[in-house]
């Protein structure tokens, strides 16, 4: 199977300009290709998660990986995929995120001796003069056309700023700075990417003429990718500070039965062979493939040892045993009235809930868990002998965990 044939099988392409001359460079390792990657928080989450499985699946084949840090578009901000303007960030901000980037990064990809580059577009867009880049850019590009782009038209509505309209010309201009630079011949990017990045292949080929050698392809269901990233209390990080390797892994563990086949066939380096056998598994043994999936994925971002603890802590905490690498909720004696503290100020000071009323909510429903006990009366009081030692473990509905310990 060519490296082409294989990652049409994980299903991970969607649409490509030519099919042909991408088969030929991918599957030869003659590809120069970049992702770019705006620095809006200091850690990548999992939907980030595609993009950088790709790279590390293209770069084993030979290719060359050019990670894109949006260092000076993050000044702008992408209006792709949003209802409303993106918060602005201090030039500071940007370049702490940028260095948080580089460190994840280098988990997935191997910069060294030159096999992968780094760079940051504001080293060529911060510079700019703006008479001289309209005249030299702006020229080829129709606003006509601009105004019909899907991203464009998700912000019509409520108002396009002037400085938004510009993203779409500095994401061209990138890849024919790549192209310049460093003979980068390819782009990949989301699907909602799509009008962005044919921009960027029309600039280089009405600049440079037909001959420069330029193509863009695009990820499929990169769009539910970032949906993954994302849960009822925010995004899931790779930073283990920001999400903690058990969180990490019981995440994917609880992935839905109709994703977990497709999880692994795009995001981890298991055999397509030997999950084509998965897809048999039924019922229970869907488990187990979830199990594979979060040890797959968190050994990948954590490493094995980190994978191993948060399995053995998930399987533990399932057969009541001690999950001793479970997240962690600390008491002090002032959080107690006479000693005691009931239900609900447990789960308001484990984390598990937001507020009292959440918390009402969610023992009157019956999600809440208490040392395998479910606790339906939100007048329930513990102790403070409970929380010494190895402390009690609370769970709210299947997904969420807390050990909840004296300080």
């Amino acid at each position: 199977m060519t490296v082409f044939e294989e990652l049409q099988k994980r299903g991970l392409l969607a649409q490509l300009t030519d099919e042909e001359e991408i088969k030929k460079l991918i599957n030869n390792g003659k590809a120069t290709f970049y992702i770019g990657f705006d620095p809006t928080a200091d850690s990548l989450h999992v939907g980030h998660f595609m993009a950088l499985c790709l790279m590390k699946r293209l770069q084993m084949a030979g290719n060359k990986p050019i990670a894109l840090i949006g260092g000076g578009t993050a000044m702008i901000g992408d209006p792709s995929g949003r209802t409303d303007m993106r918060s602005m960030m201090t030039k500071e901000t940007i370049e702490h995120n940028c260095e948080c980037f580089k460190k994840q990064m280098s988990r997935f990809i191997d910069f060294s001796d030159g096999k992968a580059l780094m760079v940051n577009n504001a080293d060529w867009l911060m510079d700019l003069n703006y008479i001289e880049f309209i005249r030299d850019i702006g020229a080829h590009f129709s606003v006509n056309r601009m105004l019909s782009a899907e991203c464009y038209k998700q912000r019509m509505e409520k108002g396009l700023s002037f400085l938004e309209f510009n993203y779409m010309i500095m994401q061209s201009y990138d890849f024919l700075s790549l192209f310049e630079r460093y003979g980068c011949n390819m782009q990949f990017g989301g699907d909602d990417q799509w009008s962005n990045m044919l921009g960027g292949t029309e600039l280089i080929r009405r600049k440079l003429g037909k001959d420069a050698y330029a193509m863009t392809i695009t990820l499929l269901l990169n769009s539910e990718g970032k949906k993954m990233g994302k849960t009822q209390k925010g995004a899931v990080w790779l930073d283990p500070n920001k999400t903690s390797p058990f969180e990490f892994y019981q995440y994917w563990r609880n992935v839905a039965d109709a994703d977990v086949l497709k999880c692994l066939r795009m995001l981890t380096f298991l055999p397509l062979g030997q999950i084509e056998e998965m897809d048999k598994w039924e019922g229970s043994e869907l488990n187990k493939a979830k199990e594979i999936l979060a040890f797959e994925l968190t050994k990948l971002v954590h490493g094995e040892e980190e994978a191993t603890k948060a399995q053995e802590s998930a399987r533990a905490l399932f057969s009541g045993g001690n999950a001793a690498d479970m997240p962690t909720a600390q008491l002090e004696e002032t959080d107690f009235e006479d000693g005691k503290m009931d239900i609900l100020a447990v789960l308001v000071k484990s984390g598990l809930t937001a507020s009292r009323s959440e918390a009402r909510r969610a023992v009157e429903q019956g999600g809440v868990v208490v040392s395998d006990e479910k606790v339906t009366d939100i007048k329930a009081t513990f102790d403070m002998a409970a929380f010494e030692g190895d402390g009690i473990v609370v769970r709210r509905g299947k997904k969420n965990f807390r050990r909840v310990v004296m300080k």
